[in-house]
């Protein structure tokens, strides 16, 4: 073998050395990759970061301080031009915000929409069988149908920030947008899916005129007997997997209730993490719920899972406005959210009444 054939031997030799140990190394490292926890849970956490990032520089400087790959990751679609979303994680913070102040939407069934409102089929009218004899004239029956409509309507809020916030990198302008943000909306949707008229805002199940009551028989408190009477006006399957919701002024009262034997009808959790109990059923402590009062309607009962949806269309837009209030030094932010909500079953829920 010639002197140039072993040289063009060896440089095979080591380049296919170097092809075999660059494959192993990927190997080692795909193996990493796919461990719970690692690798892709990084990569995912940096692109959030990117996001994050991105949007941050938006809030300090603009859009005009942006590259315009960053303004294209954060421009909204047509529908919402002139806007920019949050990234994904600066709206799961004002999710988790929300569900300290809404509690419905923790309890309820929440969904996405793409339209300005949701048409869901719902069965109006049951098939009626009767029993016949061998050679008896069989009778037809029909369901009917009809369409359960629930509207997206839109919330909006802004808030001022001093531009020397803006300006100072040590201030996570983020987290403090995110937690005002969240109490303002958590405010306006915690009272809407309560007590809403739907009217521009959502149905509230207690505003439902479809949802049944019970009579307290008080007029001024509570009587515990209309508590049973509630929760087993329900059928059994809406009453496996209700709930109750009160104020924390009615549930301070109905703690105090006790049976003929002394026992207490309200049970602490049994378990770390596991909700407090009323006649076996899980408590929600909702602050939009009304006081115990003559004709009120401090209690609910039901199955929120079935029986009220909620639909985001616009988690979060947000719009800088550094001109309408510049003499101040300020930069406005602009942000608002579209969400429909209501009832879906009504039969679902029993409300309390007081006594007039």
């Amino acid at each position: 073998m010639s002197s140039t054939d072993q040289q063009l031997a060896e440089s095979i030799r080591m380049m296919t050395d170097q092809y075999l140990g660059a494959i192993d190394r990927l190997d080692r490292i795909e193996t990493r990759l796919n461990r719970p926890g690692f690798g892709r849970d990084q990569v995912e956490t940096s692109e959030q970061q990117a996001a994050r990032a991105r949007f941050a520089t938006f809030l300090r400087y603009g859009p005009e301080g942006m590259e315009p790959g960053d303004r294209r990751a954060l421009v909204v679609g047509d529908d919402t031009k002139g806007g920019y979303l949050a990234p994904a994680e600066f709206v799961a913070e004002i999710l988790r915000g929300l569900v300290q102040f809404s509690p419905v939407r923790a309890a309820a069934r929440v969904g996405t929409t793409a339209a300005g409102e949701v048409l869901i089929p719902k069965r109006t009218g049951r098939l009626t069988a009767r029993w016949v004899g061998e050679t008896e004239t069989r009778t037809s029956t029909e369901p009917s149908y009809g369409q359960l409509r629930i509207p997206v309507n839109e919330a909006a809020c802004y808030v001022d920030v001093s531009n020397q916030m803006i300006e100072d990198a040590a201030v996570d302008i983020a987290a403090e947008l995110a937690l005002d943000l969240a109490e303002e909306f958590g405010r306006l949707e915690g009272a809407g899916f309560v007590s809403g008229d739907g009217n521009k805002q959502p149905l509230g199940f207690m505003a439902d005129a479809d949802v049944p009551s019970v009579s307290s028989g008080l007029a001024a408190n509570i009587d515990p007997d209309s508590l049973i009477d509630a929760l087993y006006a329900l059928a059994p399957y809406y009453r496996n997997r209700s709930a109750w919701m009160m104020n924390g002024t009615t549930l301070a009262n109905v703690r105090k209730f006790k049976s003929g034997d002394g026992q207490y009808l309200w049970q602490p959790s049994i378990a770390a993490g596991q909700p407090e109990t009323i006649l076996g059923r899980p408590v929600v402590e909702a602050v939009d719920m009304p006081d115990i009062g003559a004709g009120a309607f401090p209690v609910v009962i039901g199955d929120f899972q079935s029986g009220y949806r909620i639909y985001d269309r616009i988690q979060l837009g947000v719009t800088r406005d550094p001109y309408t209030i510049a003499t101040s030094g300020q930069t406005r932010f602009h942000a608002r959210r579209r969400v429909g909500g209501g009832v879906a079953k009504a039969e679902a829920f029993r409300k309390l009444k007081c006594s007039t």
